[in-house]
């Protein structure tokens, strides 16, 4: 025979199933075999199926045998054996987010833990084996009077009435939340089951009247329409006081007929003949045919004495009409529920597809799941039972970094359900996932290569790639500070406070110019610039020399006529800069100071100043750089520094230093940089002043 497929034979299965469930108890104290009983008359009455009555009496032998699945199998066959092990790992996931540790529970993370069910069960009657299971359990509660109803009234309230709202199954749906509402809010129930004045059969006997005398009076006009009664029940009733803040005797809807027809057309002409026949309740009508709700609902409302004195609400609208309310985008849990957090598209189509299911009478294990429903995510469970919802293929270190960015900096290795796996190991829908980590770490650059399988969330590779670019930015820092102190100290300025330094450099903050300075983007000769006497300061390290007589040969940048071994320096005050006419200067302990002869501070001297001057010439090596100034005074506009910049860069020549400042809406910044000569500097001058937003460039 087919393992595959057996013939079930309930009475069977009762009988072998009786001694291993003898003397066992549930975690709620009520006895095994007794909620198997009662689960199997719940299901019959949706579904008449052997094989979902028949895991409904085996759903608690899977712990209590040495090989489940093996014996699963062979005595009932492939499906069955499924239905329950499928079974067993939804209540497992469910217990575990049930049991988190602290005051957090499924009640506060509704939508993840029914999202993680959905994903879960391929097969509905998963979903339909443990929803009655929770129904049964809430009605030992109510027989028993037993410890812990409120919990899982507030579970159930949760997640499982609205999970029975979404497929569909209102057959349980009214009955889990009236009994969780009783355990939650037993003063409103038994306060509206009291203004009732009469039971929920008795309601619904009073229902079936009206549905009768409405159907005679439809069909003797020849109005071809399904009619259904529903009597609004308890919880219910309940959440629109609250929603509307009215009382028990406001509301119109208690007991309700909903009648379906062919076209608009019917629609009105029915409304026509039920108002015409009864007393109507002129102010409860609205035509939601010819001004939809927001959600695109649309239907015909209004409320009619029934024939025992009570409101009746009629709902009359088209077979379209009632499929776009229900399974569409107005479908009642799309509105009723509250959810802050809307479903996802996937789950949509997913719930669709599952409603679907429930209706057809074949043998569901047919409908394989289309790919267009397909969960594009996955839901794994932290140790204390917290549900995440990640990308399809996380591993380990993609569950971590959700979790914490330094847990995911940390993690070093991963238990999947108590066993340890690789850190590129796939996770699956109701995993337990737990991090080992090392008490000081760092992220792995393999963690970034796609072709290694360590992360599948853009979200974990953008945290590995800040964590090296802030690694490399501190040791730029630390290699910077490093630079700019040696820096300091050559030239004896070791007490300068870095914070004036970084100002006086036009840098916003200390790390910008150790950062600077890390790069390579800033060297000695632009601190000395700043921080050496004008007149006197060694301009720039590469101008310092031995003064030879003329015609030696000497690399130097400039020879000072009848003169041997005298340092020399260019003036700061002018910049000289060949062929400029120069003259020296010789000052006290700093050798010769080269300017230029029209230099302001050379034709200010006095008679005693003009006696220390000499007769100086250019070098004519043709390597030699010169520092010089330019001030530019442009608009200020985004990428204009950057446009200049590159005008240097053209013209190979470095930047030295750089200051700027605004007057009046204008940009003045003052460049130092390094020429060869006079020539250079026309040409550079001329091209800067060809850049977009530049109003001058000149030698200052």
């Amino acid at each position: 025979m087919d393992e595959d497929k057996k013939v079930i034979n309930l009475a069977d299965v009762r009988r072998i199933i009786e001694p291993l469930y003898e003397g066992q108890v549930l975690y709620t104290g009520e006895p095994v075999l007794a909620h198997a009983e009662v689960v199997v008359d719940i299901l019959r009455g949706i579904r008449d199926d052997d094989d979902l009555l028949a895991a409904a009496y085996l759903f608690c032998v899977w712990n209590q045998l040495k090989n489940p699945k093996e014996w699963l199998t062979g005595h009932f066959g492939k499906q069955v054996c499924e239905l329950v092990e499928n079974l067993k790992v939804v209540i497992d996931v469910s217990e575990k987010a049930r049991k988190r540790e602290g005051d957090a529970k499924i009640s506060e993370q509704p939508d993840a833990v029914r999202r993680l069910l959905l994903a879960l069960c391929q097969d509905l009657r998963v979903v339909l084996l443990r929803l009655a299971s929770r129904l049964q359990t809430l009605r030992y509660f109510a027989a028993s009077k037993a410890p812990g109803a409120k919990e899982y009234g507030a579970e159930t309230l949760a997640l499982y009435a609205p999970l029975a709202n979404r497929l569909g199954i209102w057959q349980m749906k009214w009955e889990l939340e009236d009994l969780s509402l009783r355990f939650t809010e037993p003063e409103v129930f038994h306060s509206i089951a009291n203004a009732l004045e009469e039971t929920r059969e008795e309601r619904v006997a009073s229902i079936q009247d009206a549905v009768r005398g409405i159907q005679n009076l439809l069909a003797s006009h020849g109005i071809q329409a399904s009619v259904s009664g529903r009597p609004k029940h308890i919880y219910s009733i309940w959440k629109k006081m609250v929603k509307k803040n009215l009382k028990f005797e406001q509301l119109f809807d208690v007991r309700a007929v909903r009648i379906i027809v062919d076209t608009v057309e019917k629609c009105y002409e029915t409304l026509s003949l039920i108002q015409g026949t009864s007393e109507v309740l002129s102010k409860e009508f609205d035509d939601y045919i010819a001004k939809p709700k927001p959600n695109g609902y649309q239907s015909l409302h209004t409320v009619i004495l029934g024939s025992r004195g009570k409101p009746l609400e009629i709902q009359i609208r088209t077979r379209a009409m009632h499929e776009f309310a229900e399974l569409g985008v107005a479908a009642h849990w799309r509105y009723k529920e509250g959810s802050k957090r809307k479903a996802g598209e996937h789950e949509e189509d997913r719930v669709a597809w599952l409603r679907q299911m429930l209706a057809w009478k074949s043998d569901i294990q047919h409908s394989p799941t289309p790919e267009s429903v397909k969960d594009q995510n996955i839901y794994v469970l932290t140790p204390q039972g917290k549900v995440l919802d990640l990308v399809a293929g996380s591993t380990p270190i993609d569950f971590a970094y959700h979790l914490h960015t330094e847990l995911g900096h940390r993690c070093r290795g991963a238990k999947v359900d108590g066993v340890m796996v690789p850190l590129n190991t796939p996770l699956q829908s109701g995993q337990t996932v737990e991090i080992i980590t090392a008490k000081t770490g760092a992220p792995s650059r393999d963690w970034l290569n796609p072709d290694l399988g360590f992360t599948a969330s853009p979200r974990s590779r953008t945290k590995v790639r800040q964590w090296f670019n802030a690694q490399e930015m501190q040791q730029a820092l630390a290699s910077g500070r490093e630079k700019i102190d040696k820096d300091l100290a050559r030239i004896g300025k070791t007490a300068v406070k870095l914070e004036d330094l970084a100002k006086r450099l036009g840098f916003t903050s200390v790390d910008d110019l150790c950062l600077a300075a890390g790069k390579d983007e800033l060297g000695q000769r632009a601190i000395e610039n700043v921080l050496m006497p004008r007149a006197e300061t060694p301009e720039h390290e590469d101008v310092l020399t031995t003064v030879k007589k003329p015609g030696h040969s000497e690399k130097g940048k400039v020879l000072v006529v009848g003169v041997d071994s005298l340092l020399t320096q260019l003036a700061r005050c002018c910049h000289p800069v060949p062929p400029d006419e120069i003259v020296g200067f010789v000052t006290r302990g700093r050798g010769v100071t080269v300017h230029r002869a029209d230099c302001p501070n050379i034709r200010s001297l006095d008679e005693s100043g003009r006696d220390r001057l000499i007769e100086v010439s250019w070098t004519h090596d043709q390597t030699a750089v010169f520092p010089v100034e330019i001030l530019v005074i442009s608009q200020d506009r985004v990428g204009l520094l950057k446009d200049i910049t590159e005008v240097f860069s053209r013209e190979k020549e470095s930047i030295v230093a750089m200051q700027s400042a605004k007057v009046k809406g204008d940009v003045h910044t003052t460049f130092t940089i390094e020429i060869r000569g006079k020539d250079d500097l026309a040409r550079t001058l001329s091209a800067i002043r060809e850049v977009r937003g530049v109003y001058s460039a000149r030698r200052k």
